[in-house]
């Protein structure tokens, strides 16, 4: 019998269970997903749900547990919380029943030492950022490999030899081609998830300092007010890469998904990076920068520097990010996967 793997995603944003998805479908044996699930589609998934690990009570969740002390291996162990353990009782009842042969896990540290403990042999996820204190490196060295779902050229300097030594840059998952549009005028820009979204009267500023191009915006926008004419909301929808085909400009947040959204389809991109947990995002905009593969801007920019910032964007060459993106990035992720299933 085939031994099959697990792939443990995190729940915020939805780039973990893509990624997941994505290179589930081209392995050569069986993957359950492992993770909170609820207000996912996961149709035609093998998965176990996960109870939830936020705090208790919470609103938000800023990944801290409000402990005084903890483990210096560890991010996140609240006491007394019943969700934690059941989730990770979980996790352990999967693995002693169904012996799997390797867990991705994408991403926590704890569920990579649990991981370790149960006899397990993991494929630790190594996002974007300075990840060098001591439960990341304590994370990547229980591991067997680690996985960079990005291309080498955007990883940080501040990255050790021997941990970059351990990883497979797989490239950006999940990022299907579209063909170019020619002659678009659009400005479109895409909210993913994992942050908090849009303004609207920001938005319509910036719709306002750049009136003859229409502004077509995707994902959760908050607030009220009155709309230029060249501003359109369309919120959530199924068809965010038939929508960026049409773009003459993208802008976005410096996540996985939007930067392999722009890459994939050779978008002029205008990167606005989020303040994220060790500099996830502004590093890998300042290597997009760097690269001449975006204009960037750190967060949302004041009305006044739209017309500049829209001008520069657009005399980007897109091939440039156009060569990050890697057509065969799933399915040589899969084969990789495979070859060091068969080698632990």
């Amino acid at each position: 019998m085939t031994r099959g793997i697990g792939w443990y995603v995190h729940h915020q944003g939805a780039g973990h269970l893509q990624r997941a998805w994505a290179v589930a479908g081209a392995l050569p044996r069986p993957c359950t997903i492992l993770g909170t699930l609820a207000g996912f589609d996961t149709a035609g998934l093998d998965v176990v749900d996960l109870p939830d690990d936020r705090p208790l009570g919470a609103a938000a969740f800023d990944g801290r547990d409000g402990e005084a002390e903890r483990p210096q291996a560890l991010h996140y162990a609240p006491l007394n919380h019943p969700g934690i353990r059941a989730r990770m009782a979980r996790i352990a009842a999967w693995a002693e029943r169904t012996d799997p042969a390797l867990l991705v896990v994408d991403v926590s540290v704890e569920v990579a030492l649990l991981a370790r403990l149960l006899s397990v042999p993991t494929l630790v996820v190594r996002l974007a950022g300075t990840r060098t204190d001591r439960p990341h490196l304590e994370a990547f060295r229980s591991a067997t490999r680690l996985l960079a779902p990005f291309p080498a050229a955007l990883d940080g300097s501040s990255v050790p030899d021997w941990v970059r030594a351990k990883t497979l840059y797989a490239g950006f998952l999940g990022a299907p081609a579209q063909g170019l549009t020619e002659g678009s005028r659009d400005i479109v820009v895409v909210f993913g998830r994992g942050g908090t979204g849009g303004s609207l009267a920001d938005l319509a500023a910036a719709a306002r300092a750049v009136p003859d191009r229409p502004w077509h915006v995707l994902g959760p926008v908050s607030g009220s007010g009155e709309m230029p004419d060249n501003l359109h909301l369309h919120g959530w929808v199924p068809d965010v890469e038939a929508r960026v085909a049409q773009a003459a400009l993208l802008v976005g947040g410096g996540g996985d998904g939007v930067v392999a959204l722009a890459a994939a389809q050779a978008k002029r991109f205008l990167c606005l990076p989020e303040e994220r947990a060790y500099g996830e995002q502004t590093e890998k905009a300042e290597a997009l920068a760097r690269l001449g593969a975006a204009i960037v801007h750190p967060g949302w920019p004041p009305a006044s520097a739209w017309p500049g910032l829209i001008r520069d964007g657009l005399a980007l060459d897109p091939a440039v990010i156009g060569a990050l993106h890697d057509p065969d990035a799933v399915r040589g992720c899969a084969a990789a996967i495979e070859a060091l299933v068969r080698h632990v």
